[in-house]
């Protein structure tokens, strides 16, 4: 006989959870009882919903396992529902349980209550209620195999005050392991025969599930056949950009040579990636019909394909199921030479150079970090706005697992994910990279970070502003500035408030000490970056906006 929160841990537990990401509420009160006893799991208590929700979408993104968050109803669901909606763009594991009001007040307009299963539906892969505590083990079961099962998502279960504190019997279930994703057979051989009647063949990678094995694989396939390989939008770690056939990343700003690679392209694989708007310039770059294109699409949810695009051959299957299949097959005597030109180019492209007239020059403080830190053991994560785009061009990336940042666009993603970056991989690196809107987003959460012996390197960018609108502003509406300026306050000060190192940055020789100062030190250190709207991007200015409008 337990109570309904001691049997929820329990199962937790046995489904493997090591840690969970929470704002506590009076509605799960009983689950925070049990977590009292039970030490197996790593209770990080968050500051705001929204921060806990992506903490837990990082989290799964690391370990493919199911990220685990708490949060309270009413409040607490509206603001964790950012974290789900990045997990089902981002297709990432995750479970959010919401404590709810008691069942029999349901229905009433209680405190805080919301229709949380018809709230979650649009947004999760699945959305569900506990009445009963002997179901919870079922419950809990059917979450992490629907949460990690062909393309991975999120799952939102809504856990009544009272149904946890209800004594009852309940049998636990042993822990489930995802199903091996396996392509259809009879399709090999005509895959290889296209791969080698391919002319201008170009790889697209990303998605879910993605790890060392099955990176390591694709990149041994695509090596000795000289196959071009681009990341799809963030997923630039899907692969590690040290292969030799790695050719930079698509999304926002990517490089004109790869543009022209893909568009001339007579045979497209894709694999794991949903070719969504971002990765293909708004369904331009490849378009659904794609006429002179040979599309070939592997994907583990059969839903995905031939949704938004025809695809020539549709392949049901999980990454690394195909890319152990594609290792296995006889590659050509000798590597067509594409592979080797595209990496060349992207080396160009990726290579930083001084712009004259800047005095905090982002381009050569990515050059700077280069130096100082290796890919394979550094992890930088970001949220949403224009300065990630230094990075997404300048750095490069180890392999998967080295890149937290949302696909789904979400502003304060990056301090949220590099604390969970920092608690599941303390070996590494792990630097959030914020502007500053993005860092004011979720900035409170250092606390988390200091309270709980993370060890994060923080660099704000500071221009004043919402960049990346002011930017769409200036094209759409040039020089009528309107709601994208900032007042912000100083973020080296507010970082020492919090117990944190940290100094301001203001020219370009200033960042390489400082970075250096910075790298010296344990737990949480902050480089208030300060630089000027005018630079609006890596391969533009404000003026240069206007100046095609006049």
């Amino acid at each position: 006989m337990r109570t309904g929160g001691r049997i929820l841990v329990d199962n937790l537990l046995a489904q493997g959870c090591d840690r969970i990401f929470q704002v506590p509420g009076e509605s799960f009160l009983a689950v925070l009882d049990a977590l009292h006893d039970t030490p197996q799991i790593d209770v990080v208590t968050c500051r705001q919903e929204g921060g806990a929700a992506f903490m837990a979408c990082a989290d799964g993104t690391l370990t493919q396992r199911p990220g685990v968050c708490f949060v309270t109803r009413g409040p607490g669901a509206t603001n964790a529902s950012i974290g789900v909606h990045v997990a089902f763009q981002d297709s990432l594991p995750m479970i959010l349980f919401i404590g709810d009001v008691d069942r029999g007040m349901r229905d009433r307009e209680g405190f805080q209550e919301i229709d949380l299963v018809a709230m979650f539906t649009p947004l999760a892969k699945l959305a569900l209620r506990i009445d009963d505590a002997r179901r919870i083990p079922e419950y809990v079961a059917r979450a992490y195999n629907v949460a990690t099962s062909g393309r991975p998502g999120p799952v939102v279960i809504a856990l009544p005050e009272d149904m946890l504190r209800d004594v009852v019997e309940a049998v636990d279930r042993p822990r489930l392991v995802p199903y091996p994703l396996t392509p259809c057979a009879p399709e090999h051989d005509f895959l290889f025969d296209r791969l080698r009647a391919a002319q201008r063949p170009v790889a697209i990678v990303g998605g879910a599930g993605w790890d060392q094995s099955t990176a390591g694989h694709f990149a041994w396939f695509a090596e000795h056949w000289g196959i071009p390989v681009a990341g799809a939008f963030r997923r630039q770690d899907a692969i590690a950009n040290s292969s030799t056939v790695w050719a930079g990343n698509l999304g926002y700003g990517p490089s004109p040579k790869l543009v022209e690679r893909i568009r001339s392209a007579d045979l497209v694989l894709v694999v794991g990636a949903r070719l969504g708007e971002a990765t293909t310039d708004g369904y331009t770059l490849i378009t659904p019909e794609h006429p002179d294109q040979y599309l070939i699409h592997v994907h583990p949810d059969p839903n995905e394909l031939d949704k938004v695009y025809r695809a020539d051959m549709a392949i049901c299957g999980g990454v690394d199921q195909f890319s152990e299949l594609l290792a296995a097959n006889f590659p050509p005597e000798v590597p067509i030479q594409l592979g080797a030109i595209a990496h060349a180019e992207w080396l160009e492209w990726s290579t930083p150079r001084p712009r004259e007239g800047v005095a905090l020059d982002l381009g050569m403080c990515v050059a700077a970090m280069r130096e100082r830190l290796t890919p394979e053991a550094t992890i930088i994560c970001n949220g949403a706005g224009n300065f990630s785009g230094w990075w997404h061009r300048y750095w490069h990336y180890g392999p998967p697992g080295t890149q937290l940042a949302p696909t789904a666009g979400a502003m304060g993603y990056g301090i949220p994910a590099a604390v969970a970056g920092a608690l599941r991989h303390p070996d590494k690196t792990v630097v959030a990279v914020a502007g500053d809107g993005d860092f004011l987003m979720n900035g409170q959460e250092l606390a988390t970070a200091i309270q709980h012996g993370a060890n994060i390197l923080v660099i704000v960018v500071d221009n004043g502003g919402y960049g990346t609108i002011r930017m769409h502003q200036e094209r759409e509406y040039p020089e009528r500035l309107s709601g994208t300026a900032l007042h912000n306050p100083d973020f080296a000060l507010l970082a020492k408030a919090y117990g944190a190192w940290s100094e301001t940055v203001e020219t370009t020789e200033q960042f390489g000490p400082a970075l250096d100062r910075a790298l010296a030190q344990g737990g949480v250190k902050l480089l208030h970056l300060k630089t000027d709207m005018e630079i609006i991007t890596n391969g533009t200015t404000i003026d240069a906006i206007r100046r095609a409008h006049q």
